[in-house]
């Protein structure tokens, strides 16, 4: 890797290294140092270029993946965008089973990556033959020479986020942070960060992010899967309707729950204040941080850091969209101010 002036072989070797942002107002009301590990700086804009080149190299060495292959995967959007590219820089065809809960957006980048698409119905149970993980195994077994990433199942998820995020921040912080916050989904982003920041100190507290509407809180208090727990919801790339293994549970101190239209919110909120133009994601985790500091869960000398895992240019048809915000209900007498900013000169 010629790194030299800021010269590069490929787009590969930008992933990883990613800033580690003060946040100066958005948080100001609550006691302690908040901080946003900002994942779009990753070239594919998300945290998921972490997984998808680490679980595609590590495939490679095993002999598992070889040159002419085609790579199979699950995904919401930005795991698919992040093996996309990945797959364009060594030479896999790429094939992707995505939600249709994902943003046109997202699907639209998937198909200008090269990828063939496949898009299933978003709320249909996780056995179901028409949903993207039944898709994703049935695609695997009718091609011949085909991987299946499985990002949901796979103990690589989980190492990636280990071997680089979770340094990356005790580094950043210089040993000092006190919290982290992070969305969970597949959970391999906290809780392979959060391996590693524990094993640096066990006293690091660990805080997940959840959705209403996802049986990931309950299963981490019970142990048990609550279906009465799954209903509808809109923010994609986090929560889930199965319990994946790639989330160590028993890492992670506390779960928080988030509502879609709060967390769109503050993900317009982390714009206007922070210049930090982030994915729903963000916003929920954000969300969430609020939600704990109203509680005065933060001190004075608390270090916290928080996990955005994409970029907004995600969301344009979504909570970017004035329009689509209305739909949903989300702008009432509070939140009107976003559609109200655009004036036309005739």
């Amino acid at each position: 890797m010629k790194h030299r002036n800021q010269v590069f072989d490929n787009v590969l070797d930008l992933v990883g290294k990613t800033p580690l942002i003060k946040l100066n107002k958005i948080a100001s009301e609550f006691e302690g140092n908040f901080f946003a590990k900002v994942e779009s700086f990753n070239p594919g804009n998300s945290s998921k270029d972490r997984i998808a080149l680490y679980i595609i190299e590590q495939a490679e060495k095993k002999g598992i993946l070889k040159p002419g292959d085609t790579i199979i995967e699950t995904t919401s959007g930005n795991t698919g965008f992040s093996i996309a590219m990945v797959s364009i820089i060594k030479g896999y065809e790429c094939v992707l089973a995505v939600s249709s809960k994902s943003s046109a957006d997202k699907i639209d980048m998937l198909k200008t990556m090269g990828a063939k698409v496949y898009v299933c119905p978003a709320h249909v149970s996780a056995d179901d033959p028409r949903s993207y993980y039944q898709v994703a195994k049935r695609l695997h077994e009718e091609m011949k020479g085909s991987v299946y990433i499985n990002q949901y199942f796979n103990q690589l998820n989980i190492d990636a986020h280990y071997n680089s995020t979770g340094p990356e921040i005790w580094k950043q912080t210089e040993g000092k942070i006190t919290h982290l916050v992070a969305c969970s989904g597949t959970g391999g982003t906290i809780s392979g960060t959060a391996k590693y920041l524990k094993e640096q100190n066990p006293d690091v507290k660990i805080i997940g992010v959840d959705a209403f509407g996802s049986v990931i809180k309950k299963y981490h208090e019970t142990r048990e899967f609550d279906e009465k727990e799954i209903y509808p919801y809109r923010i994609e790339g986090l929560g889930k309707n199965l319990i994946p293994s790639a989330t160590d549970f028993d890492i992670i101190d506390e779960f928080v729950k988030v509502t879609d239209e709060d967390s769109a919110h503050t993900a317009r909120m982390i714009a206007k204040e922070e210049g930090l133009f982030v994915g729903y994601t963000s916003g929920a985790a954000m969300q969430a941080i609020k939600q704990l500091g109203e509680q005065g869960t933060f001190k004075k000398d608390d270090t916290v850091v928080v996990i955005f895992p994409d970029h907004g240019s995600r969301y344009m048809s979504k909570i970017y969209s004035d329009k689509w915000m209305n739909e949903q209900g989300f702008f009432d007498s509070v939140n009107v101010e976003a559609a109200q900013n655009i004036e036309y000169i005739k």
